[in-house]
């Protein structure tokens, strides 16, 4: 933060500190009412205004709501201070005392909710959890300090890093790293769809766009075989390449949807389209876990879990989806005979990422819970696949991002639109795409 923006801060702090504090003064002289208003409103209104680098609505507002929390919890600190030295003067008069109290304390309460309520609805990284924390600790002494404080750094630290992230985008906007010379067909995994307002990939494909690149979705239907997926995907491909006169397309597939890509790319119509397939975190060699899960669930759970996603399936958009096909599909017994007979085309450039997950409570419902059954039976893994099981085509990229957390099946793809330190994945993609960029595709 820069000399002016402390400074900014620092009239803000003054601005609401004297105004909180002041009612003994407007007691006394009315004509200060106007004065204490406008010292009041200025931290409430502008305390969000003093970076220059925070860009968007949801950004500006994100800021304004933190730096009214910081505001809030150093005049409180002082507040309490002055408040208990002006007793020696006020406590004589136990009406005085408690409309002084009562005063600052309002003060302080109206601050507290604007911020709060600016950065709960808008803040991407404090997520539910914390969310839900901060209002069941809200009240509780002590503990309603430490989940402020944690707050308000998750919330700076956020609007800090998409500060630096839109400057760093903006510095290179006329390079359009990203621009390859055949557009980007994203890929979803199984059990998922691409819908219009909630991003399979998060907050990828806008970063993508920002640096040149062309983004098309796969839009096939959750849960199909291997076999019918690939179906959807050739004919997906083929709409892409006629309507836009694109020519190919370079593939990134997501888990299952790797396979999918794999399986449509035997097609030599469809491989002719396909310029590049990147998989992300595919099980190449299968998911142990799918195989726990088929030989101790009994038959008949598994058909009424198969039946109940199938219906729900239809009623979000999918015509025909199969639960059990895409499940068996993915078993280490489903994917080891194709695995062999799959090979990359030639003219396709293929690569593939993988990722490792540390701890199982770094991983969210369900891979934390099904973490510790696959390294059971795999080992490291992203809490759903193993590592053994992702690497296929030339090139073989493992992310393994330094201290404790690692990174999960849904981190990256941006799946829980988390900041995790060590690993930034919108850039990753960014340079995964330019990759492309550079080799002509």
């Amino acid at each position: 933060m820069g000399r002016a923006n402390v400074f900014y801060r620092i009239i803000m702090t003054a601005s609401f500190f004297i105004s909180a504090n002041s009612f003994l003064l407007l007691r006394d002289n009315l004509r200060l009412i106007p004065a204490a208003i406008f010292l009041f409103l200025i931290p409430n209104i502008f305390c969000g205004l003093g970076g220059k680098d925070v860009r968007g609505a949801r950004l500006k507002i994100c800021s304004h709501g933190a730096w009214c929390l910081v505001i809030f919890a150093v005049s409180a600190v002082l507040s309490a201070v002055l408040q208990i030295i002006m007793l020696f003067y006020t406590l004589p008069n136990l009406k005085l005392t408690l409309l002084n109290l009562l005063f600052c304390f309002a003060a302080h309460f109206l601050l507290f909710w604007n911020g709060i309520i600016s950065v709960y609805c808008t803040s991407v990284q404090l997520g539910i959890r914390r969310r839900v924390v901060g209002a069941l600790c809200g009240l509780i002494p002590i503990a309603n300090l430490f989940v402020l404080r944690n707050i308000i750094k998750v919330t700076l630290d956020e609007v800090s890093f998409e500060a630096e992230k839109d400057r760093i985008n903006r510095s290179r906007e006329h390079l359009r790293v990203c621009a390859t010379r055949y557009p980007i067909l994203l890929v979803h995994g199984v059990f998922f769809r691409d819908y219009k307002y909630v991003c399979y990939w998060g907050r990828i494909p806008a970063q993508l766009i920002k640096n040149g690149a062309q983004v098309y979705y796969g839009n096939h239907q959750s849960a199909l075989s291997v076999a019918d997926s690939a179906k959807e995907l050739s004919a997906r491909i083929r709409e892409i390449t006629d309507k836009s006169g694109c020519g190919k397309v370079n593939i990134i597939a997501h888990s299952k949807g790797g396979l999918d890509c794999r399986r449509a790319l035997q097609d030599p119509e469809t491989a002719r389209r396909v310029a590049s397939l990147t998989t992300i975190n595919t099980p190449h060699r299968g998911c142990g876990f799918a195989d726990y899960l088929l030989s101790e669930i009994p038959l008949s759970v598994q058909n009424r879990i198969a039946a109940a996603y199938n219906g729900a399936a239809r009623r979000l958009g999918d015509t025909s989806p199969d639960f059990m096909a895409a499940v068996r599909d993915l078993t280490s017994a489903g994917c080891a005979q194709p695995d062999i007979q799959m090979q990359a085309p030639v003219g396709v450039y293929c690569q593939s990422v993988g990722s490792v997950l540390r701890r199982a409570s770094h991983g969210k419902f369900p891979l934390n819970l099904s973490y510790r059954f696959v390294r059971h039976f795999d080992g490291a893994n992203d809490g759903l696949v193993s590592v053994q099981s992702f690497e296929w085509g030339s090139k073989y990229i493992l992310l393994q991002p330094s201290g404790a957390r690692g990174i999960s099946h849904g981190d990256v793809v941006d799946l829980n639109r988390e900041n995790i330190p060590g690993f930034d994945v919108r850039e990753f993609y960014v340079r995964l795409v330019s990759d492309l960029k550079a080799r002509g595709l």
